[in-house]
């Protein structure tokens, strides 16, 4: 597997991001390894908060929620996606696959970092992967915290939002990393902002994962992982303990969706669900805080109870 790795003076001095790389090694499923990479920020045995994002962001995402979140005692684990931030990118767009990235992570996650006792809050393909492990490996989770995202089942229409965005990824020539997530935002994000979430990409085929994930969505019921997602869409309704939703009212990709969480996973019912006013689809940049006291608020519960 080909593979490019970003330099690292693309990451320094990035704005309101002064924490440090942590990396490990795992299996890339072809005979060969791929160097990841996390943040892991806190004290080692405080409650173990896991952020995952999306496409096409890394964790520089989670810049503001991980000070709250650490300052109340927890460890906070935020990796980055293989093809994404400070991780190995592989160059040939076919070595990506749904199936390939829940493996790539549950080895980040699971073999290399053994975590337990997790409190998940996932948006995007965050989501869409995290998911697949809670649904997996139940006992390792203690909570979930799930923003605009969703586990595609191939069986229902997928918005038009999508599917405009699936488009322009394919057909644009040069992909602006930044730009778009600026355009997913309510608020507007500074100019040094979107160069940051840039600052990963150092080339186009660097890009190769941020080009073919919106492919990788299970829209039809014969699409690859779609009925894998169905398997463990059946594991994750049984999810007993705390399933809260937190999604942006601005995000046309996954509006509703919300919904069928609450009503299908078991740990949803009676749950502080909320709406978050002026949340775009990177929730994270209009209302960081917000999510991170909602975060707290799940922590702080399992502690109590």
């Amino acid at each position: 597997m080909e593979i490019t790795r970003t330099p690292d003076e693309r990451f320094v001095d990035l704005p309101g991001y002064p924490f440090a790389p942590h990396y490990v090694e795992i299996d890339d499923t072809v005979g060969g390894t791929l160097r990841v990479h996390h943040l892991d920020e806190g004290p080692a045995d405080g409650p173990v908060v896991l952020l995952l994002h999306g496409e096409p962001s890394w964790s520089y995402l989670y810049r503001t929620m991980i000070p709250p979140l650490v300052a109340a005692g927890c460890r906070v684990i935020a990796p980055d996606l293989v093809g994404f931030g400070r991780s190995d990118k592989p160059v040939d767009m076919a070595d990506y696959s749904y199936e390939r990235h829940v493996t790539w992570l549950t080895n980040h996650l699971f073999g290399a970092l053994d975590l337990h006792g997790i409190t998940l809050f996932c948006q995007d393909w965050g989501g869409l992967l995290g998911l697949r492990l809670v649904a997996a490996e139940p006992e390792r989770f203690a909570a979930v915290v799930a923003s605009n995202t969703f586990l595609p089942l191939g069986k229902t229409a997928l918005s038009d939002a999508f599917f405009a965005w699936r488009e322009y990824s394919q057909s644009v020539e040069l992909l602006p990393v930044g730009r778009i997530i600026d355009g997913g935002c309510v608020s507007d994000l500074a100019p040094e902002v979107i160069a940051a979430y840039d600052a990963p990409f150092a080339s186009e085929e660097a890009k190769a994962g941020a080009r073919i994930f919106p492919t990788l969505v299970p829209a039809g019921p014969d699409d690859p992982s779609a009925a894998e997602n169905q398997a463990a869409m059946a594991a994750l309704a049984a999810f007993p303990r705390p399933f809260v939703t937190a999604f942006g009212d601005a995000d046309p990709v996954t509006r509703g969706t919300e919904a069928w969480f609450q009503s299908h996973v078991a740990g949803a019912e009676g749950q502080p669900h909320v709406i978050i006013e002026g949340g775009g689809h990177f929730i994270q940049e209009d209302a960081g805080p917000q999510l991170a006291k909602i975060v707290l608020d799940v922590v702080s519960g399992q502690e109590e109870s």
